[in-house]
């Protein structure tokens, strides 16, 4: 049971790989997605190294800032080093001037802060230059200053419902560089803007003195920078996902729009046949819909003509025997003699006999096409069906038939065929009754069957021999026709209805195989006999 559902997978497997659209659709798809992953990763490497670097930044800013502070800023003071705070704001101002006026914004230098041991802010690059960022007034932004407070004031309140956690607070950094150790931090400043900073022990010898913090506001700049670099890999994404779409719109979704609203119009316009040649030339799963559906709707159309000429071949064929019948009745009630009436009576009973074998032709032509179309097919051993059908034509000992029927040849071994045993069956019943209703009295019939090669491929073929009168050359088509009779002379007239050879090449057409006839030529007799053959379809013989 496990092994007949994994080999259901795998052949599901298998027909999605060989989809062609299955393969733009997976395509297209993943293309996409890999635009995305690309981005993410690419993102997340760019953010983390920016991040870094910045840290490193501001750590030899820093260290550089607090070696020069060291030895310009403090005092080897009796008994204990000092921080002279003077010096300290003048390093600073010399060290960090102020930004240009109209320079590029963001382009300021880190803002440093020192305190002394004891938490007190000794001095603040913000508050040495007294810097204030201002950005000046359009005309159409001055005419609405209400608008931009309560813009302002939602996005401080949002703020305030949802603040950002830092990741080390200041006084944690503060109390790690008294300590002797340089800690770094993200967290928002006072302006609400997310920062960056080192803060690193104002040392001297082994006295800390102080701490100094380095903190950077570019964090917000480079968020910027990651989201603007984000949106090609959006784009490219978004471009992906809409060809994907567009694709499935145009290859699969209009063309099968196309195949309902063709389906529709069949339905209500009441034609037979169905064409769109742009959908059924298509080289994918489209294209053999639409080509199966044109086939489907031409068959369709092929077997309503064929009832049609059927059921006119009947009416003309009902229609005989019942016009010889009003004759012969009218005859009878204007006979004057007792051996008229009688006469005529034959004749009624003769062509009642004759309807009744043709409606029973019909009924069975009519079941034999059913079982056709919808019988399940299987595996049938031609070659032991004719043998072991020929033997049930066999005369029992002690009688004399008109005609022997024998099988030509030993059984033969692997003459499988593909179809269904019973419609089989009659077709060689049919072209065996119509050998022996031929054949000269105390004549033979012959059934043979073996494997051969043609053109289309190996086939199963079986014949059928008589030793009767031939079939003249211009009939070798005609025979198959529906109600087509020619029987030898003294036969009994409305014994053959003509739907016999006519319902043996249906039932061989639909088993995708192929009936004719031949005459048989022997002593130079070029008519010595009719040779009827059926081929069919190879197939491999069943597993045991």
């Amino acid at each position: 049971m496990a092994s007949a559902t994994d080999t259901t997978r795998a052949e599901g497997l298998r027909a999605v790989a060989r989809s062609r659209i299955a393969r733009i659709i997976f395509l297209w798809n993943f293309v996409g997605l890999g635009f995305l992953v690309i981005g993410v990763l690419l993102l997340t490497e760019m953010r983390a190294g920016l991040t870094d670097a910045q840290f490193r930044n501001l750590r030899t800013q820093g260290e550089l800032i607090t070696n020069l502070l060291i030895e310009t800023g403090t005092v080897q003071g009796d008994p204990y080093p000092y921080i002279h705070e003077p010096a300290v704001r003048d390093v600073l101002r010399r060290l960090l001037p102020p930004i240009a006026e109209g320079a590029r914004p963001g382009a300021a230098g880190p803002r440093v802060r020192v305190y002394a041991s004891d938490g007190r802010l000794i001095a603040d690059t913000d508050v040495i230059y007294d810097r204030l960022e201002e950005s000046p007034l359009t005309a159409s932004e001055s005419g609405n200053i209400g608008q931009r407070i309560e813009d302002a004031a939602r996005q401080v309140e949002y703020l305030r419902l949802t603040p950002w956690r830092p990741t080390i607070t200041q006084q944690q950094e503060f109390d790690r560089a008294l300590a002797g150790e340089i800690s770094r931090g993200e967290r928002l400043n006072e302006k609400g803007e997310r920062v960056v900073t080192v803060t690193l022990p104002l040392r001297r010898v082994q006295a800390v003195l102080g701490a100094v913090t380095v903190e950077s506001a570019d964090v917000e700049r480079i968020l910027v920078a990651e989201r603007a670099s984000m949106i090609p890999f959006v784009l490219g994404a978004t471009i992906a996902i809409f060809l994907s779409s567009l694709l499935l719109a145009l290859f699969i979704a209009l063309p099968i729009e196309r195949l309902a609203a063709a389906a529709d119009s069949l339905r209500l316009t009441g034609a037979t046949r169905l064409s769109l040649p742009d959908v059924s030339k298509r080289k994918d799963e489209i294209g053999a819909l639409g080509h199966s559906i044109e086939q489907m709707t031409g068959a369709l159309a092929d077997r309503i003509d064929a009832n049609q000429r059927f059921a006119a071949d009947v009416s003309h064929e009902i229609k005989n025997p019942l016009a010889s019948i009003q004759s012969a009745v009218a005859s009878a009630r204007a006979a004057t003699t007792p051996e008229q009436q009688s006469q005529m009576l034959a004749i009624v009973a003769q062509d009642v006999q004759r309807l009744d074998r043709l409606i029973t032709d019909i009924a069975r032509a009519s079941r034999i096409e059913a079982e056709t179309a919808l019988g399940d097919q299987g595996q049938v051993d031609l070659g032991g069906l004719l043998f072991e059908l020929t033997r049930a034509y066999a005369t029992p000992p002690g009688e004399k038939a008109h005609a022997e029927i024998l099988f030509k040849g030993a059984k033969p071994e692997g003459a499988f065929v593909i179809g269904q045993a019973g419609p089989l069956g009659q077709v060689f019943r049919n072209l065996i009754d119509n050998a022996r209703s031929f054949s000269p009295e105390g004549g033979m019939v012959t059934v043979s069957a073996s494997v051969a090669r043609t053109k289309e491929g190996q086939v199963v073929r079986a014949m059928v021999e008589d030793e009767g009168p031939g079939i003249p050359a211009e009939n070798l088509e005609t025979v198959f026709e529906r109600f087509y009779t020619q029987r030898p002379k003294g036969t009994a007239f409305g014994g053959n209805s003509g739907l016999g050879l006519s319902i043996a090449r249906q039932i061989v057409t639909a088993h995708q195989g192929r009936i004719y006839a031949q005459n048989i030529e022997k002593g130079g007799n070029p008519r010595a006999g009719a040779r009827l053959v059926v081929e069919l379809p190879l197939a491999s013989a069943p597993k045991s």
